[in-house]
C-alpha cells in the first residue's frame, strides 16, 4: 500500500487548517519564494525576498503570519505597508481568503475614504492592518485611539519603491509608533542594496535573503514585442494594434499603460468615443470610482483597462492576456513591473510596447539590457494606421473638448493647498512658488531632452541599434516630422481648429454676409 504524499505546504511547517484552506483555493504546490521564505519567517528571522512578478510573494509572507496569528490571536498583530490603494485592497483580500477558517479581521487604511470611518475600523481591533504610509501617518499623528504595542510583524511590500526615499517622512512617523522587537519582512520584484541598508526600518544583519536566480528579469511565458511609431501617430498605432488583437482574442483582458493622469483619462474617452469599451484607473479618481473600475475589469464586464503606474505593481488579475505600453515607462524597472501584469503563475501572456523611432531606441536598448531579452516586432498594417488617422485625430480633439481641464487642474491645486494648510504654510505663497518651480522644471526637461537627443544621435549605443538587423530595413523617412504642406497625413487629415469652434464660427460668417447685403442696399 502506497503512502500518501505529504502536502507541499505541510512540509513547510504550516498547520493542517491552513493547508486545508489552501487546498480549497486550488493551490497544489508552493512557489520557490514560498519554499524558501516561509520556513525562515516561521523560524523568527527577518527576511528580504525578491522574485519575478506573479511568483506568489504575497502568500510568502501572509501564510506564516496567519500561522503565528492562529497561535496568538491578538489585535494589530501585523502591519503591511504598500504604495498603492489597489495593492492594499488586493493584499487584504488574500489575507481574508487564506485566513477565512480562523475568522481573521483585516483593516485597510489607504485614503480616498472618510478618515473617521477608517479610525473606527482601527478601533475595532483588527488582526492585520494593510496601509499606505501617508494615510497611516495621519492617523498616528492625529489620534491615539489604537496602538501597535502587540505588533509582531512589519511587512514592506514593493520595498524597492517604498524605501527609495519618497515615503521617508511618513515612514519615520510610523517607525516611532512601532515596537522595536518585531520581525521585519521586505518583499519586492527587484532586489536593491538600499533595502538592507534602510535607516528608517533597520533590518537584522543576519536576516534571511533570497532572490530568484535568473538571467532574464521577466518570465519565460511572456512574449515581448514592440511597435514603431512617429511622434504624431502613436494613438493610431495603438488603436490599430488593439483592433487587430481583438479579432482573434475577443474575450481577452487587456491593460494599457500611459504616463500621466490626464492622458489616461483622455485616452479612455477617445477609445469610448470610438466604441471601444474601457475603464480607466489613475490617481485623480475618487476611491469609490477606482474600486468600481477595477471590479468591472476583474469581473470581465469590461475587457480593457487604461491605467497609469498605480496599476503597475502587485495587481494579480489572471485573465490579463495582453499588456500594452502606450507611453514608455521612465525606467526599465517600471517596464518589468508593467509587463508583469500578464503571464502570471505560469500562464502565457503578451506585451506590446510602442517606441518612437528613432527617439526611443536608447530606452529600448536600456530595457533589453535590463531584462536580457530582445523584443520582437509586432506585425501591423501601416495602411490601416494611415486610413484611421483622421478619424482618431478628430475623435481625440473632440475628447479634449469634453475633458474638463479645469477639473483636473483644480483637483491637483486643492490637494496641494490642503497639504500646505496642514503644514502651517501660506497656500497662496506656496502656490506661486510651486508654479515657478514647474516652469523651471519644464525648461530643464526641454534642455535635457535636446541634449539627450544630440547625445543619442552621437552615441555608440544609438548607432549600434540603428545597425541592428531589426532596424536596417526601416524606412526612416516615414517617421520624420513632415514640413508644412508636404505631408498628406498631417496637413490634410489634421484639423487646424477644434470642430466645435469651427461650428461656432459659422453663424458669425453668415451674419457678416447678411450685413454686407444690407450695406449694399443702403
Amino acid at each position: 500500500m502506497q503512502r500518501k504524499e505529504a502536502n507541499p505546504f505541510q512540509i513547510l511547517g504550516l498547520r493542517p487548517w491552513l493547508v486545508k484552506q489552501l487546498t480549497k483555493l486550488g493551490l497544489k504546490g508552493a512557489t520557490p519564494i514560498q519554499q524558501k521564505c516561509i520556513p525562515a519567517i516561521l523560524a523568527g528571522q527577518d527576511c528580504i525576498g525578491a522574485a519575478k512578478t506573479g511568483s506568489g510573494k504575497t502568500f510568502a509572507f501572509a501564510l506564516p503570519i496567519l500561522e503565528r496569528l492562529s497561535e496568538e490571536p491578538v489585535s494589530h498583530f501585523a502591519l503591511v505597508l504598500t504604495p498603492t490603494h489597489e495593492l492594499a485592497y488586493q493584499i487584504s483580500e488574500q489575507f481574508l481568503v487564506a485566513g477565512q477558517a480562523m475568522g481573521v479581521r483585516v483593516c485597510v487604511v489607504s485614503g480616498g475614504t472618510d478618515q473617521m470611518v477608517e479610525s473606527q475600523k482601527l478601533m475595532q481591533r483588527p488582526h492585520i492592518v494593510v496601509a499606505m504610509p501617508g494615510r497611516l501617518a495621519d492617523h498616528l499623528t492625529g489620534c491615539d485611539t489604537f496602538s501597535f504595542d502587540n505588533l509582531k510583524y512589519l511587512v514592506v511590500d514593493e520595498a524597492d519603491r517604498m524605501l527609495n526615499g519618497d515615503f521617508d517622512e511618513s515612514l519615520a512617523i510610523i517607525e516611532r509608533c512601532l515596537p522595536k522587537t518585531r520581525q521585519n519582512l521586505f518583499f519586492s520584484a527587484t532586489m536593491k542594496d538600499f533595502m538592507k541598508e534602510s535607516s528608517i526600518f533597520p533590518i537584522a544583519s543576519d536576516c534571511f535573503e533570497w532572490s530568484q536566480d535568473s538571467d532574464v528579469a521577466t518570465v519565460e511565458t511572456l512574449d515581448q514585442r514592440y511597435l514603431l511609431c512617429a511622434d504624431y501617430d502613436r494613438d493610431m498605432v495603438l488603436i490599430e494594434a488593439l483592433r487587430k488583437y481583438r479579432e482573434g482574442n475577443e474575450n481577452a483582458n487587456v491593460m494599457i499603460f500611459t504616463n500621466t493622469k490626464k492622458y489616461c483619462q483622455l485616452l479612455s474617452m477617445t477609445l469610448k468615443n470610438m466604441d471601444i469599451d474601457n475603464v480607466c484607473l489613475h490617481g485623480f479618481m475618487r476611491q469609490k470610482e477606482r474600486v468600481a473600475a477595477l471590479s468591472r475589469f476583474k469581473s470581465n464586464q469590461i475587457r480593457t483597462l487604461i491605467a497609469t503606474d498605480v496599476a503597475a505593481r502587485g495587481l494579480d488579475i489572471p485573465s490579463v492576456e495582453l499588456v500594452m505600453n502606450h507611453m514608455l515607462p521612465r525606467t526599465p524597472k517600471e517596464y518589468i513591473h508593467r509587463v508583469g501584469r500578464t503571464a502570471r503563475a505560469g500562464r502565457k501572456g503578451m506585451s506590446i510596447s510602442i517606441f518612437r523611432f528613432p527617439r526611443d531606441l536608447e530606452l529600448l536598448a536600456a530595457i533589453e539590457e535590463e531584462i536580457n531579452t530582445k523584443l520582437t516586432e509586432h506585425p501591423i498594417d501601416q495602411r490601416m494606421v494611415e486610413r484611421i488617422f483622421m478619424q482618431v485625430n478628430v475623435t481625440r480633439r473632440e475628447s479634449e473638448m469634453q475633458l474638463d481641464n479645469n477639473d483636473f487642474d483644480e483637483r491637483a491645486q486643492n490637494y496641494r493647498r490642503k497639504t500646505w494648510i496642514m503644514e502651517g504654510k501660506d497656500p497662496d505663497q506656496m502656490e506661486a512658488l510651486y508654479r515657478k518651480k514647474q516652469k523651471d522644471k519644464l525648461k530643464e526637461i526641454r534642455r535635457k531632452r535636446k541634449l539627450q537627443q544630440a547625445e543619442s544621435a552621437a552615441s555608440e549605443q544609438g548607432k549600434a541599434l540603428l545597425q541592428d538587423e531589426r532596424f536596417k530595413s526601416v524606412d526612416s523617412a516615414r517617421f520624420e516630422k513632415k514640413g508644412k504642406g508636404r505631408s498628406r497625413v498631417t496637413q490634410e487629415d489634421t484639423p487646424t481648429k477644434p470642430l466645435k469652434r469651427l461650428n461656432k464660427e459659422k453663424p458669425f460668417a453668415q451674419k457678416g454676409k447678411a450685413d454686407d447685403k444690407k450695406s449694399k442696399r443702403s
